[in-house]
């Protein structure tokens, strides 16, 4: 099931064994039962297991202005490190996620900012958002959603922690135009129960220059999105940037869905051409 959104529609709300030391003698090896040996592995799981493992793929390419690039910056930072994000964190099975954060703009232009961190509480997460604060912001050639969600599912496998979800969450202000087709990549990601959630950027009217489209909340729905609960949440007004940002990412900690989502009925077919963006590209420059 698919879910569009917009901000307005939801307030979101080990053990440690040693060997005792006789005289001098060299500590030897302590005698752990089945049991307790079972216990233990338990043990260790349980402190690797996550809630989310929630991949921030952030579109940087040229269509985004500097002022949108800092703005999104501060959005995150800011949204990770907000009361309500903490809270929702608390409120999970196990009170902790693990977060990676990479910018994106051609099929093969994509940089890991925030390698994956575990964020279990305000500390965590201050770090979190002085890491992503720091790095210099940068502009790209291109837009390949296809190229950002390819490069993202690798990264599931490097992370140390194991989530109870697996979440790719994309923002980006054009539709794909570079790369392989946006929905050959996601149902790729789809088969192996990743979620894929939306924040198409809307602040500008469509333009020549930037290859903007109109309805490119449909296209995100349409083309992008997918897995249980996905949705879309879009931002249609500068002002709104922060709170969208947040507000997407405390559903997502905690696993919410909107309340009242708008659904597609008996509709088997797009709304909109989802190779738009490569045919903008291929009439404007004929390749």
């Amino acid at each position: 099931m698919r879910l569009l959104f917009s901000i307005g529609a939801v307030l979101v709300a080990g053990m440690f064994a040693g060997g005792d030391v006789a005289g001098i003698a060299a500590p030897g090896p302590k005698f752990e039962s089945p049991k307790t040996q079972s216990q233990r592995l338990a043990a260790d799981k349980d402190a690797q297991t996550v809630d989310v493992e929630l991949i921030l793929a952030v579109d940087v390419s040229y269509s985004m202005d500097m002022d949108e690039l800092a703005i999104q910056r501060e959005g995150y930072a800011q949204a990770i490190q907000s009361k309500e994000f903490l809270q929702a964190l608390k409120l999970g099975p196990n009170g902790r996620i693990a977060v990676t954060y990479f910018e994106w703009a051609a099929s093969s232009d994509q940089k890991i900012i925030i390698p994956w961190r575990l964020v279990d509480g305000p500390e965590t997460a201050d770090a979190v958002a002085a890491e992503i604060m720091k790095t210099p912001i940068r502009r790209a050639s291109r837009t390949s959603i296809s190229g950002a969600i390819t490069f993202a599912m690798p990264l599931f496998d490097e992370d140390p922690y194991r989530g109870l979800r697996r979440v790719i969450d994309i923002s980006g202000d054009g539709p794909n135009n570079n790369g392989g087709p946006v929905t050959v990549a996601r149902d790729a990601a789809l088969e192996k129960g990743v979620v894929i959630n939306g924040l198409p950027i809307m602040v500008k009217e469509p333009s020549y220059s930037t290859m903007d489209i109109d309805n490119l909340d449909f296209y995100y729905e349409d083309c992008v999105i997918g897995g249980p609960g996905s949705f879309v949440i879009t931002i249609k007004d500068r002002d709104k940037f922060k709170e969208a940002i947040r507000t997407k990412l405390l559903m997502e900690v905690a696993g919410r869905t909107p309340e009242r989502p708008v659904m597609r009925v008996a509709d088997k077919e797009p709304r909109v051409n989802c190779l738009i963006g490569e045919k903008i590209w291929s009439d404007r420059w004929g390749r």
